[in-house]
């Protein structure tokens, strides 16, 4: 299909054992302040049907923010309600880089660590801090709840301070990076986002991605791991195939240009893309 604003591509459906309680989900991987993509993506999830009298969820698996062109316009599209979107419930979850941004601006004792990472060249976190001093006319302020309100308004600086770290919903498990297999689940998904990278919810990488014990009759859907980086760990030419029990919707966005969904109901799951496929 066709959007004003981009093309949005949507694979075949694919089979899965896949049991979300009678719930479709739409769940959108990472942006980075890709915000044209977003648009085409949400306008097509509004418009994709969903099984008669099945509820409609949507879920923001986080990374919003940093590298990408427009991170202001990427978040007033994530505020948007449940009558914009077109669905029942919207869950707004962590990344590792809204974490970040969290922990700099709520006086952590990370805060100084935090905020030196988040605006490092690999994080991009200066992208979004220009764009907030921009708009708030505050030419050296640093990251705080103060600059972001001013730029972005109180309700947006509300739902950006309320983001969950993961939802369980069925025998999924939505999560933006993944579940540490050396941990617990509940322990692992219950760590607080201010112990910084021990939240390896929002961290993990290798541990989880190369691991194929599987998750305890769950399957995770998740962000975090750009397709390239995906490879490099599991060798999987496609990362948005459900193998071992994993989903990945991470595109690399401001590497491919491309922002990835995925519409999940009983029993199947398929993929929607924006951006320059």
């Amino acid at each position: 299909m066709i959007d004003g604003n981009g093309a949005v591509s949507v694979s075949d459906w694919i089979a899965a054992p896949i049991e979300p309680a009678d719930e479709t989900v739409f769940a959108i991987g990472d942006v980075h302040g890709c915000a044209r993509e977003l648009k085409a993506l949400l306008d097509a999830v509004a418009a994709v049907p969903s099984p008669a009298g099945s509820r409609r969820r949507l879920v923001f698996l986080g990374d919003m923010i940093d590298r990408g062109p427009d991170n202001i316009g990427v978040l007033q599209l994530w505020a948007g309600d449940e009558a914009v979107r077109g669905v029942d419930r919207i869950d707004r979850l962590m990344g590792n880089h809204e974490q970040l941004l969290l922990l700099a601006m709520t006086g952590s004792p990370h805060a100084a660590k935090a905020e030196a990472m988040w605006l490092s060249a690999g994080m991009g976190g200066g992208c979004f801090l220009e764009e907030m001093r921009a708009r708030a006319s505050s030419a050296d302020q640093r990251p705080s709840a103060a600059l972001f309100a001013a730029a972005l308004g109180p309700d947006i600086l509300r739902l950006f301070m309320s983001m969950q770290s993961h939802v369980k919903l069925g025998n999924l498990i939505l999560v933006h990076g993944g579940l540490d297999p050396a941990l617990e689940q509940d322990r692992c998904l219950a760590e607080p986002w201010t112990s910084f990278t021990d939240a390896r919810w929002a961290w993990v990488h290798g541990e989880f991605l190369t691991w194929h014990g599987g998750f305890g009759g769950k399957i995770v859907v998740h962000g975090h791991t750009p397709p390239h980086k995906h490879f490099e760990l599991t060798g999987q030419a496609d990362p948005h195939l459900l193998v071992f029990d994993r989903l990945s919707l991470d595109g690399g966005t401001t590497r491919t240009g491309i922002v990835t969904g995925a519409q999940i109901e009983a029993g199947r799951y398929r993929i929607l893309r924006a951006g320059a496929t």
